[in-house]
């Protein structure tokens, strides 16, 4: 055998796969991890919660992300793909209606559940980049799915795009506003679905029930605090 012509180092690949792999594992642990602590707490939630909630050490987290806008804008385009694929599931729906009501209603849901997702909505954006991103990802979507609902006689012919917005924009606050009532949105959107359609037979049960005197004291003294 000839020893001059053999390799003395060790083949490092597995080791590289596993550190590639410890990598990423780590990076899922603190992605999820800072989902869950941001949805709970809004965005000023620290590295140390994170942490803890990942069940990593803190320098992981620092390392993997030394810049709180690089975490943030990661979350923040994969709540993006979330939205995208729910309006792409509502042009794919048979009923143009139903379609429509299925993004809309998604949307919502994961925004309402998501406290740090609606401090990046209805709070200042930190960067046109973000605010562009998401423009060029849904609205192309969204103007199809409210074309085909008018097309389909389903919505007013006066709805505009940035009529969606809008409505998400107010629900976002009604959301933030009456957190100690769980749900409470809901009822706020109910209502709002029933007038993006014309003149129609029927109207959306509401199966929240409205706010009682306390708890509407207790969402406009929240609503005053925040501005």
């Amino acid at each position: 055998m000839n020893l001059a012509t053999e390799d003395p180092t060790p083949d490092s690949a597995p080791a590289e796969r596993s550190l590639r792999r410890d990598a990423e594992r780590n990076r899922r642990l603190i992605m999820d991890g800072a989902r869950a602590v941001f949805a709970d707490r809004g965005l000023r939630g620290s590295y140390d919660d994170i942490a803890r909630e990942a069940g990593v050490g803190v320098g992981t987290v620092y390392r993997r992300f030394p810049d709180r806008e690089q975490l943030i804008d990661a979350l923040f385009e994969e709540a993006l793909e979330e939205i995208v694929t729910l309006a792409e599931e509502g042009l794919a729906a048979e009923d143009p209606w139903d379609g429509l009501v299925h993004f809309i209603v998604g949307s919502q849901e994961r925004q309402c559940a998501d406290r740090g997702l609606r401090e990046l909505v209805l709070g200042p954006d930190d960067g046109e980049s973000r605010v562009g991103r998401a423009r060029a990802r849904i609205v192309p979507t969204v103007d199809r799915l409210i074309a085909r609902a008018k097309d389909a006689g389903v919505v007013r012919d006066d709805i505009a795009t940035t009529d969606i917005g809008v409505l998400q924009l107010a629900v976002c606050t009604v959301a933030e506003v009456t957190r100690d009532t769980p749900g409470a949105w809901r009822r706020t959107l109910s209502l709002l679905l029933d007038g993006l359609q014309p003149a129609r037979q029927t109207v959306r049960q509401l199966t929240v029930p409205a706010l009682t005197l306390d708890q509407f004291d207790a969402a406009m003294h929240a609503s005053a605090v925040r501005r």
